[in-house]
């Protein structure tokens, strides 16, 4: 995380190296074009675009495929020290190092956003369950979980506010246990409606088939469409208040 974040606070020197090294591999390579192959030197400069788009900045990723291309063409390319290539074999490569590089700069982007919204979710659970355990430990009350848990799925699903309902009333909207979503009893468009602004949606607290109440979720300021999994969190984390107020009333 600490590594990220200074990453991301020096975006321009990131950007400034990725674009450098390519140059600097490319004019130490000039000393070896009789002996490496430009297929070889191509697969050293796709090893420093995975570098740069590792960073987690697209900005970088694609900064060093293009100064790669425009290197390669002028460095190990006949004619040699001129942006011109006349072998098709060097025009393909060069095409490709730059193909390759977006592909692997997106690629890359997307492994970092599926695990930072993997540790998301665990955090969530992690802080539930943290809470719960001193809610049954009689260390903290029933009430500071609740409102922890408000928080979170306020959090996780991006809306407006969460309250805690112990009662058992009838609501427009709700979210299933399986994260889907309905709409007066039929099933509702999530992903080209959002979620419903005209009525609170409930969210069952439940243990073992056993109804605890449940969580009234107002998203009234603008329409969000949050994702399955998202919902899926938010589930488990009503579940997770089930459990403890079932441990309560043992």
């Amino acid at each position: 995380m600490w590594v990220e974040s200074q990453l991301q606070a020096h975006r321009a020197l990131v950007v400034g190296v990725a674009a450098l090294l390519p140059l600097l591999a490319c004019a130490v390579l000039t000393l070896f074009r009789d002996s490496i192959a430009n297929t070889n030197a191509a697969l050293g400069l796709v090893l420093l675009i995975v570098a740069a788009a590792s960073t987690g900045i697209r900005s970088a990723g694609l900064v060093a495929a293009l100064s790669s291309a425009a290197w390669f063409d002028f460095f190990l390319t006949e004619p040699y020290t001129r942006f011109d290539i006349t072998g098709r074999a060097d025009i393909e490569t060069a095409v490709l190092l730059m193909l390759v590089g977006a592909a692997v700069t997106e690629v890359a982007l997307w492994g970092r956003r599926q695990q930072a919204r993997a540790s998301r979710q665990q955090g969530y659970l992690d802080g539930v369950l943290r809470t719960a355990a001193s809610v049954g430990a009689g260390r903290s009350s029933t009430d500071s979980l609740l409102d922890h848990v408000c928080e979170q799925i306020v959090e996780v699903l991006q809306i407006d506010r969460c309250r805690f309902d112990p009662g058992a009333g009838s609501t427009l909207a709700t979210i299933d246990n399986d994260g889907t979503v309905t709409y007066n009893a039929r099933p509702y468009n999530l992903s080209r409606l959002g979620l419903p602004t005209d009525t609170e949606i409930a969210l069952v607290v439940q243990s073992l088939g056993v109804v605890h109440g449940r969580f009234l979720l107002t998203s009234t300021s603008g329409v969000v469409r949050p994702a399955q999994e998202q919902l899926r969190v938010a589930v488990a984390l009503a579940n997770q208040v089930g459990a403890a107020l079932a441990d309560q009333h043992r």
